[in-house]
């Protein structure tokens, strides 16, 4: 069996972590079987490194390793990546193509970021880990594979679990062994030596002298927390090479490249889902701008009769004032633009400009009577056909003006014409 110091500098692993080294040792120890394992950690910690090992150590090595992104493959095409598709399977598989289950047989497949495999294929994945079956994507026939799986994930899995993302049984079938990687800030003596090799390399690959760090600027590497891990570290190290004039680097130099707690340059999300909260605001504008128009009708109807029983206009002018700017807005003016914005959200036909306050008279009481009970003996489709005739006369025939003014479209219109042969 191989020694953990043998196995860093084979892989070129750097630190003397406790957890660093006691993920190694569990990987020494599981490659000679044939056990799954899952590799768990956050993103950058260089889980990729551990199936490797595995591989390398195992009576496998000389068969294939196969590396497979889960998240990069699109949920449409990661079963045929995976298990392979028949030809005519689905549009453009225009010949039968082997997936990695079979590519691989008698070696390794390391997936990655597992946690993004969509449900389908975790219940593929699982008949694999049980019984080493899989079916072709378009076949009915059976296939066997003899593949070591080894799986990782920067995700909880108890979470995925939890919202029904992640199957619990493809779980644990996976995780026969876990191997932790700890995250950068949880190795600070593995900070400042892992620094030095990247500026190290970066140096003989640019044809530059080596960077150094001042006292300063060590501790603020130490103390900074490194959400990116290994990543993260090699990108500023390969920044703080490229862009820096002096070889030394001091502690506000090296600042300068840290992104501050909370700070990112990465895009915006943009028509993301909106939350219960968010439709709850929308609901409560729409039903305070509807109660508000219901109240306004109630009080256009209250002045309406108070004109056709009192007939003193002037009288009723001065009691109702501050209801009659409200309604029409003051010396007949339109609409506030607060008023406009509500009619838009409600999709409600915009009223007409500039129309004369109609004031109604004793003598029209009766007359609107009269109106009002014809009105209530017409039936609706000869309602429609006498607006439809009066909009077309009042606009010279003019089709698009009177859809305009119906508020309706003009191939309703049209179709309204051919309907009632107007």
């Amino acid at each position: 069996m191989e020694s953990i110091q043998s196995i860093k500098q084979r892989f070129e692993i750097i630190g003397n972590d406790v957890k660093l080294n006691r993920a190694l040792e569990k990987s020494i120890q599981v490659a000679p079987t044939d056990i799954s394992v899952l590799v768990t950690g956050e993103s950058g910690v260089g889980k990729e490194a551990i199936p490797k090992i595995i591989h390398s150590l195992s009576h496998r090595k000389h068969a294939k390793y196969i590396a497979v992104n889960c998240g990069a493959i699109p949920e449409g095409t990661i079963d045929s990546e995976l298990f392979g598709h028949e030809k005519g399977a689905f549009t453009g598989a225009t010949q039968t193509r082997n997936g990695y289950f079979e590519v691989a047989d008698g070696g390794t497949i390391f997936l990655d970021e597992v946690g993004e495999l969509p449900l389908t294929t975790q219940v593929r994945l699982l008949r694999v880990l049980e019984n080493g079956e899989f079916l072709k994507v378009g076949s009915s026939q059976t296939q066997k594979t003899d593949v070591r799986i080894v799986a990782a994930t920067n995700v909880n899995m108890f979470e995925a679990i939890k919202k029904e993302k992640f199957r619990e049984d493809l779980y644990y079938r996976l995780s026969t062994v876990e191997i932790n990687i700890p995250p950068l800030r949880d190795r600070k003596e593995d900070i400042h030596l892992l620094f030095r090799k990247f500026a190290s390399d970066f140096g003989q690959k640019y044809k530059m002298p080596t960077i150094r760090l001042d006292e300063a600027a060590i501790q603020l590497l130490l103390r900074y927390r490194w959400p990116g891990n290994i990543r993260q570290l090699r990108n500023i190290a390969e920044q703080v090479s490229v862009l820096e004039e002096r070889r030394s680097i001091t502690a506000p130099a090296l600042n300068s490249y840290l992104p501050a707690p909370g700070d990112t340059n990465l895009p915006a999300v943009v028509g993301g889902q909106k939350s219960d909260a968010d439709f709850g605001t929308e609901r409560e504008i729409l039903y305070k701008v509807l109660f508000d128009m219901k109240g306004d009708l109630n009080d256009l109807k209250k002045l309406t009769m108070e004109l056709l029983k009192n007939n003193d206009t002037e009288k009723v002018q001065e009691e109702n004032e501050t209801l009659i700017q409200k309604i029409y807005g003051t010396n007949g003016e339109s609409r506030s633009t607060e008023e406009e914005e509500q009619m838009e959200v409600l999709h409600l036909p915009e009223p007409k400009a500039e129309q004369p306050i109609y004031t109604p008279t004793v003598d029209d009481k009766y007359h609107f009577a009269e109106e009002i009970e014809e009105e209530e003996t017409l039936s609706l489709q000869e309602k429609e056909v006498e607006l439809i005739k009066k909009s077309l006369d009042r606009n010279r025939g003019k089709r698009k003006a009177a859809a305009a003014e119906l508020g309706i479209s003009e191939r309703t219109l049209y179709r309204k014409i051919k309907q009632y042969d107007l």
